[in-house]
């Protein structure tokens, strides 16, 4: 049976790369009738960030990739953190020892960071020298006992050729004279990723190990402990990077790189699986739109590209509205609608005609929730009602039991919490958080024409010429508008709420802090 897995470190948000990695090995085993494995691999304990590990788990159950075995769930092959698998690996270690595959490592980091100067000095590649490697026996006791810190590395063979037959690449070869005697047991006795890596995919029945091509150079590294250990090796598939558009790494310095971005942008998954799926794949012939179960029928590693697949934000944005307008057809064939849904759009989301067309987005029973969240004794605004309903429509036409998950913050803020302001990866802190209320105080306060569009034009120039990104003042205005963490956007909330009520929301919010 075939087994794939998804192996993240909790090191921060779920990257759109990891989710492309779990994405392809989850349609793999699925269209193979195999399984798949979602492992922590948390070994290194200073990278390690708290809540990391439940966002990932949730990134990915929203995106409706699901597990056959994790941490989560459990299972038969637990368990699944490498944190709480350390005697297997110091187990295999003393194998390797016993067979003399394996050496303990004296050396200090000074030697080593010495060895690495003079060999880019002399223009030689960087690599460990070997010089533990012929210690002999009563050498190495004698330093044991004097408690000297070490590590254990792998003893590589120097004149090998190590080949494997790569799905996407086909046939790879590399040198082992290239490969360095890699550590395989830190000074702390936990291990490196290569070892827990190989031991994990095999004691774990892994057939096929399914990454991004970053971890090439460390395929012969894995490929020699396999052999070491006697064990067979799975069948490796290295994905293409996904490039920014000037054909330079993904990365958050020049946009959104986290699924929860996405999400909070208001991106269905629907949408963002669709996208992801062909950065680097394509099933051939000219259709693509796919639903997860479909991707799932046609998906093929070997149709994987070998270069690099670029992210294009109007290609996502393309997917984003065709999946909106699939989502509005089924939603009116679910509820009998006997005329086209038509939306009125002058400018963003304002609806310029309440009535018939704003009504029917909705259904009969959405609409009765006028008299629970627009009681009798207050001035009842349908028209606020329907605002609120339609910023969030893309949602309620795929989970409406969550209404009220997703709108009761515009009737009822709960209290405001401070630290909700604060956001590290956004790179808001206090400072930030006034210097962005006051400007958007400044700005929304000139607008006459309350408009979503107006808003955001307002705001997005107002912005630039600040000098903050849009995530530094989006964030916290978004934040004083709903009180939650998770909302519509700033632009969306800011029209549903009215002027008025937005600065005032702004001010409260500025004189709290």
């Amino acid at each position: 049976m075939i087994v794939s897995r998804f192996a993240p470190s909790p090191t921060g948000y779920l990257h759109v790369g990891g989710l492309r990695t779990a994405l392809y090995a989850y349609l793999f085993a699925k269209k193979n009738k195999g399984q798949i494995i979602l492992r922590i691999e948390d070994t290194d304990q200073k990278r390690h960030v708290e809540g990391a590990e439940d966002n990932l788990i949730k990134s990915l159950h929203w995106a409706g990739i699901e597990f056959d075995e994790g941490p989560h769930i459990g299972g038969e092959n637990g368990p699944y953190r490498q944190s709480e698998r350390t005697e297997k690996y110091q187990m295999v270690t003393k194998e390797l020892l016993d067979m003399d595959k394996a050496y303990r490592c004296f050396c200090t980091e000074e030697r080593l960071e010495e060895l690495r100067q003079k060999q880019e000095a002399s223009k030689f590649p960087t690599g460990y020298d070997g010089y533990c490697r012929n210690l002999t026996r009563e050498e190495v006791h004698e330093l044991i006992q004097k408690g000297t810190p070490h590590v254990v590395r792998l003893k590589v063979p120097k004149d090998e050729i190590v080949f494997f037959e790569d799905i996407v690449r086909g046939k790879v070869k590399f040198a082992s004279h290239t490969v360095d005697d890699q550590v395989l047991l830190k000074s702390d006795t936990f291990p490196t990723y290569h070892l827990a890596n190989v031991v994990d995919d095999h004691l774990m029945g892994v057939t096929h190990v399914i990454r991004g091509e970053e971890w090439l150079p460390s395929t012969p590294k894995h490929i020699l402990l396999y052999q070491a250990l006697g064990w067979a090796a799975p069948t490796f598939a290295h994905l293409p990077l996904i490039l920014n558009e000037d054909r330079s790494k993904l990365s958050k310095r020049q946009g959104d790189v986290a699924v929860e971005d996405y999400i909070a942008k208001g991106f269905g998954k629907e949408e963002l699986i669709n996208f992801i799926a062909f950065l680097g794949w394509n099933p051939g012939g000219t259709r693509e739109i796919y639903s997860l179960q479909e991707l799932i029928e046609v998906f093929d590693l070997k149709k994987v590209q070998k270069g690099g697949a670029i992210f294009n934000l109007d290609k996502l944005n393309w997917f984003k509205e065709v999946w909106r307008q699939r989502r509005l057809h089924d939603f009116a064939v679910r509820e009998g609608l006997e005329r086209d849904i038509q939306e009125t759009k002058q400018g963003g989301y304002k609806i310029t005609i309440i009535g018939d067309e704003a009504r029917h987005i909705f259904s009969r029973e959405l609409l009765k929730l006028v008299d629970e969240y627009l009681p009798e004794n207050e001035e009842r605004d349908e028209y606020f009602l329907l605002r609120c309903l339609y910023a969030v429509k893309d949602k309620l036409i795929q989970e409406p039991q969550k209404i009220d998950e997703f709108i009761h913050f515009y009737f009822e803020a709960p209290e405001l919490d401070n630290a909700l302001f604060l956001n590290e990866r956004m790179n808001v802190d206090e400072k930030v958080v006034q210097k962005a209320l006051e400007l958007s105080i400044q700005a929304l306060g000139q607008i006459e024409e309350w408009d979503e569009q107006i808003i955001k034009d307002i705001m997005i120039t107002a912005i630039e010429k600040a000098g903050l990104n849009n995530g530094q003042v989006l964030w916290p205005l978004r934040v004083a508008l709903t009180h939650v963490e998770f909302s519509p956007g700033a632009f969306e909330s800011a029209w549903v709420l009215g002027k008025d009520k937005t600065i005032s929301l702004l001010e409260q919010a500025l004189h709290s802090l």
